[in-house]
């Protein structure tokens, strides 16, 4: 079934509707969806690279709009359906101890996931499941989607279809070692 649905995503990339295909799939990739959006992206901008920075917004606000639909239910979820169940089995207070701590770090965990591999779409419902602040959340998750998507155009747009393969295989890693060496960089600041 996910390979279908690689495939049918893929073959989306060229049809003349292909940004709201995009624009549907950054949504709904943001809370439920298995495909990143940088499949359908990736092909598109090589087909009209003077449309790579269209391309990215489109990804960019309908991953955060998307996100803001994980969030809500993450929230809501958690309100009708959760909190009982550990109210019940008397764990609620280590569920608010977990939400603190949660809350404490959720920048950087929106951050780092909007911007790595980590599956973004648990990270928008674990943020409203946490009651993050939205404000935090939205700008974040704006920051995040945004380097990503518009890194991703512009290495597209300025080096062609040779850079896909190194997209394909490493930006996931590169951005993972600029996160970690962005939280070394600040803790060596704090701790100095």
């Amino acid at each position: 079934m996910l390979r279908r649905l690689y495939d049918w995503t893929m073959a989306q990339a060229s049809a003349p509707h292909a940004l709201w295909v995009l624009a549907f799939v950054a949504f709904i990739e943001s809370s439920v969806f298995p495909i990143p959006p940088d499949v359908l992206m990736i092909p598109m901008v090589l087909a009209a690279p003077r449309r790579a920075w269209l391309i990215a917004l489109v990804a960019t606000v309908s991953s955060v709009l998307g996100g803001m639909l994980g969030y809500g239910i993450g929230y809501f979820f958690y309100d009708t359906i959760g909190q009982p169940i550990l109210e019940a089995m008397g764990k609620a207070e280590a569920m608010e101890a977990f939400n603190g701590k949660f809350n404490d770090v959720g920048f950087w965990a929106v951050l780092i996931a909007g911007m790595t591999p980590f599956p973004y779409k648990v990270i928008t419902i674990m943020s409203g499941w946490t009651a993050m602040p939205l404000g935090t959340f939205i700008v974040t998750s704006i920051v995040a989607r945004a380097l990503r998507f518009f890194l991703v155009a512009g290495l597209l747009r300025a080096f062609g279809a040779p850079i896909r393969d190194f997209i394909d295989r490493y930006l996931g890693l590169v951005f993972t070692a600029f996160v970690a060496l962005l939280l070394g960089g600040f803790l060596l600041v704090k701790y100095l």
